[in-house]
């Protein structure tokens, strides 16, 4: 088998540094429907700009262009469908990350990334330097980017849910707290899959008002609270298990501390505290896709990924002990105990 050939040094760097056109163009494939115009099956490219509302000749060079990059695939006649990967780019497929595409293809994440270097010289979050306040403050204020971002963490999350589910051995809890859980997909998940577990789920008054469907529609409504407040001040005491899905991801230690010394400080006699994170890997193993999502965290809130250390550290600091860490595909479960 011949080798392929290597890329000159120039040429690798400029892939790497365009990759944010390759980027922009998935994103506005999302943003415009262009997979949902295509749900039923191949169509021409005048009715595709039709459908999405769109001027034909330039929507043709976007097509081709996801169809360069494996997104869709073009046919005689400037006839378009979809590839596999680009189902999931379809708003009702159960591999969505439609909303995620639009996300990481609006100006308040795609020109925050445009302060990663002020970043790594100050230390500090580039959302605020660049968007005039800080991340949560924004998303308050702005609906309109919040509904997008919300859907968008909701795709990610359901990605993340069959692994943890099936990874973990959840039955022996009794009573499980989701914190900061939003709407509850993972919670309800666990609890269809765990009929013996009661959940509580834990978030601000005004995310949780809009929850309840995830657990209607597992049959799981009748083993659930929802509690609305904020983490910074208390979580809902007595429960068996605190469950944290990246969530300590968004935070500084000192932070981060606050949040797991009121999960302690809730914990049942013999309980767990239980974080979903993308464990950062020791050098020997790379692994790009978490040391970006690193980057991504910097530059949003200031917050990390951390490697299994660094959560050991915490957790001591915290008052709790690292028990174990169970993989759960990118994700892994990070479970500690009162110290």
């Amino acid at each position: 088998m011949q080798t392929p050939p290597q890329l000159p040094p120039s040429v690798r760097v400029l892939q790497l540094a365009t990759a944010s056109w390759m980027a922009a163009a998935v994103s506005a494939l999302a943003e415009l429907g262009v997979a949902d115009a295509l749900s039923d099956g191949a169509r021409p490219v005048d009715e595709i700009a039709e459908a999405v509302g769109a001027h034909g000749p330039t929507l043709y060079r976007l097509l081709r262009a996801g169809a360069d990059i494996g997104l869709l695939e073009e046919r005689a006649g400037e006839v378009f469908a979809l590839t596999e990967v680009g189902e999931a780019l379809r708003s009702d497929s159960p591999t969505s990350m439609r909303n995620f595409a639009r996300w990481v293809g609006l100006a308040a994440d795609r020109n925050t990334w445009a302060g990663l270097a002020d970043s790594v010289r100050t230390g500090e979050p580039a959302f605020e330097r660049v968007h005039g306040q800080n991340v949560w403050d924004f998303m308050r204020e702005r609906a309109d980017v919040s509904g997008v971002f919300d859907d968008a963490m909701s795709e990610a999350s359901r990605q993340l849910i069959a692994p943890v589910v099936g990874a973990f051995d959840f039955s022996g809890i009794g009573t499980l707290v989701d914190v900061a859980g939003g709407h509850g997909a993972l919670l309800a998940a666990v609890l269809a899959a765990n009929p013996d577990v009661r959940g509580v789920l834990y978030d601000q008054p005004d995310v949780v008002a809009g929850a309840g469907r995830a657990f209607k529609d597992s049959g799981t409504d009748g083993r659930v609270e929802i509690v609305g407040g904020d983490f910074f001040d208390s979580v809902p005491p007595g429960a068996d298990a605190y469950l944290l899905s990246n969530v300590i991801h968004d935070w500084d230690d000192a932070h981060s501390l606050t949040i797991l010394r009121n999960c302690r400080e809730a914990l049942a006699e013999g309980g767990r505290v239980l974080l979903v994170e993308a464990v950062m890997p020791d050098r020997s193993e790379p692994s790009p896709t978490v040391t970006l999502m690193d980057l991504n965290m910097l530059v949003l809130c200031g917050g990390r990924q951390r490697t299994e250390a660094e959560f050991a550290a915490l957790f001591e600091s915290a008052g709790l002990r690292l028990t174990r860490i169970v993989r759960a595909g990118l994700h892994s479960v990070v479970e500690a105990v009162r110290a």
